[in-house]
């Protein structure tokens, strides 16, 4: 299957949360990830409608839970330089331990759960 018009600086699969608190989510991913922040959209309500960050080459959107959309979470796998150094960092900014750093066969892993029920797996690769 081909896919037509992809727009630049997407990719063909991206999550899409919806979350409680999707101001702070943007904080966080940039204090731990050194996310950017690529769009925002605001309700009238000033709530972000529909928001996108950068992690690396990848895109993540997300929007504020509201009456019509409850709260979505996703389990999101990161590659990393260092998960050890992220996986500390993840925690100083509010997540709490899903896995500690280990060594696995795929290379160097652990899991966070973000303040916004998000799990991360961060993992520096195998060279």
């Amino acid at each position: 299957m081909e896919y037509f018009n992809l727009p630049e600086g997407y990719q063909t699969v991206m999550p899409y949360l919806i979350l409680k608190d999707a101001e702070k989510f943007i904080k966080f991913t940039k204090d731990v990830f050194a996310a950017i922040e690529k769009e925002k959209i605001l309700r009238d309500d000033q709530q972000i409608m529909h928001g996108e960050i950068t992690i690396g080459d990848s895109v993540i959107m997300f929007a504020e839970q509201n009456e019509h959309f409850g709260v979505q979470n996703a389990g999101l796998f990161v590659y990393l330089d260092n998960c050890d150094a992220t996986y500390e960092k993840a925690l100083a900014h509010g997540a709490s331990s899903v896995m500690e750093p280990s060594d696995q066969n795929y290379g160097r892993s652990s899991g966070i759960r973000d303040p916004f029920g998000n799990n991360w797996w961060l993992t520096t690769a195998l060279i």
